[in-house]
């Protein structure tokens, strides 16, 4: 390949056809976040995101657990956000790297697994006759006490109810 070669060029060579899904790149936000028009939403939501933190989760188990929720919905907002983030609070690359693939990582601890397979559980509930399994349920209560537990189940809806919120207005990654 010469370095005259355009992405065109490259999809033509490689014999792909466009998704017909538009790139977040090319798409215009649909509109403001609703937690900025709404009066007192953006607040309401910001102080809902803190009341996980400092109830016996640590904070590199509820940046993981933001990324792979964000990861499942499509929330490129959530995802970037969620790496800045985390790596401001000191995790590493190969961790962050390691989340998409979590089951299969040396990375993380067993109470991380089964914090993510929690997280997966509940933001895929329509997947499983029972939403969240008892077995998923169990090995999560294995870790957490019930105050850490309730944490990490709030910290999970919050983090899909602000993926549903971005990825239905379309809200551009990077925008702050």
């Amino acid at each position: 390949m010469t370095t005259d070669t355009t992405a065109q060029d490259l999809v033509e060579q490689l014999g792909l056809q466009p998704s017909g899904t538009p790139h977040l790149r090319t798409v215009t936000p649909r509109a403001k976040n609703p937690a900025l028009v709404v009066p007192g939403g953006a607040k309401a939501l910001a102080e809902l995101g803190k009341l996980a933190h400092g109830q016996g989760v640590p904070a590199t188990t509820l940046e993981v657990v933001h990324l792979r929720v964000s990861q499942l919905n499509g929330c490129g907002w959530c995802i970037e956000y969620g790496m800045r983030q985390a790596r401001k609070a000191g995790e590493s690359e190969d961790r962050l790297a390691s989340v998409a693939a979590w089951r299969e990582s040396p990375y993380l601890s067993e109470a991380e697994c089964a914090a993510l397979e929690l997280a997966e559980a509940m933001t895929r509930l329509a997947d499983a006759p029972d939403g969240v399994p008892d077995a998923v349920w169990d090995r999560a209560a294995e870790h957490w006490d019930e105050q850490a537990l309730a944490a990490l189940v709030l910290h999970i809806g919050v983090t899909n109810l602000f993926n549903r919120l971005n990825v239905t207005v379309r809200q551009v990654p990077g925008t702050w």
